[in-house]
């Protein structure tokens, strides 16, 4: 059975500081993605120049910009992006995303089981301290995130990839959040869950990703982290196991922000 046709969905609003970086990453795969596209969102400032700027130094290379400017938000961004993929699998990363560079042969190796509809993976922070060690501590967490959540195994937006067919047994359900109230990508997975679509974990499917979240103010970052509760609020889902990213997420904030800014002091 040949490997699956690999897309690449970038979402992209205003990211000329990043979104050079997350192409070329994209761009040198050991296994090339067989399109990465980028959806531009109202962009007002160097993005799209960027991007083109990439297709013509690399007039071979897949790269393909789309607009989605009908609405402002990431949900009609990242839909419009999935649904104009053409690939087998499709991945969606965020524009400050840094693919190692095996990322397209581990989501390959991850899909070869035809009973796994999507897949996510650990990240490495690129602009934290101990970048390798930090890996192996995200990857350790998350591996225990499963065992805590059972049934519910839970996408990271920044890092993750459904198989086509997937997305579209679930595009007419996943929220729209006008409000922009939820996490999208908590709220695949729920409705992954939903229709009994497996969603499996892979230590090899590694992408690098900014800590610029905990640059949030303690009230921001809490607001941010408290989209799970809205989340699950909205899909119904009373199971305290599956709160446990949110204890998470505000136990080690503290310390990471502490990290954080003596790092950027350090510069």
């Amino acid at each position: 059975m040949s490997p699956a046709s690999v897309s690449i969905v970038i979402p992209a609003y205003n990211e000329e500081d990043t979104i050079r970086a997350c192409l070329i990453a994209a761009l040198q795969q050991t296994v090339p993605a067989d399109e990465i596209i980028v959806v531009d969102n109202k962009s007002t400032d160097g993005t799209a120049a960027i991007v083109h700027a990439l297709q013509a130094t690399y007039p071979d290379a897949p790269i393909v910009y789309l607009q989605q400017f009908e609405v402002q938000g990431l949900i009609p961004t990242r839909n419009f992006g999935l649904d104009h993929a053409t690939g087998d699998v499709i991945g969606r990363i965020d524009a400050d995303s840094v693919l190692e560079p095996t990322w397209v042969e581990a989501v390959q190796r991850a899909f070869e089981d035809p009973e796994v509809a999507a897949c996510t993976g650990p990240v490495l922070y690129y602009d934290m301290p101990l970048r390798r060690f930090g890996l192996k501590a995200d990857d350790a967490l998350r591996r225990a995130l499963i065992k805590v959540t059972r049934e519910y195994h839970l996408l990271f937006g920044s890092n993750m990839a459904l198989r086509a067919s997937a997305w579209r047994a679930i595009r007419d359900e996943a929220c729209l959040d006008p409000e922009d109230e939820l996490h999208e990508d908590i709220d695949l997975s729920l409705h992954l869950h939903a229709n009994e679509l497996k969603i499996a974990y892979s230590s090899e499917m590694v992408t690098g990703m900014s800590a610029r979240r905990l640059d949030d103010s303690p009230l921001k970052f809490y607001n941010y982290v408290m989209r799970f509760e809205r989340t699950y609020q909205k899909h119904k889902i009373r199971r305290l196991s599956v709160r446990a990213p949110m204890a998470i997420f505000l136990s080690v904030y503290p310390a990471l922000k502490t990290v954080r800014e003596i790092t950027q002091l350090q510069r």
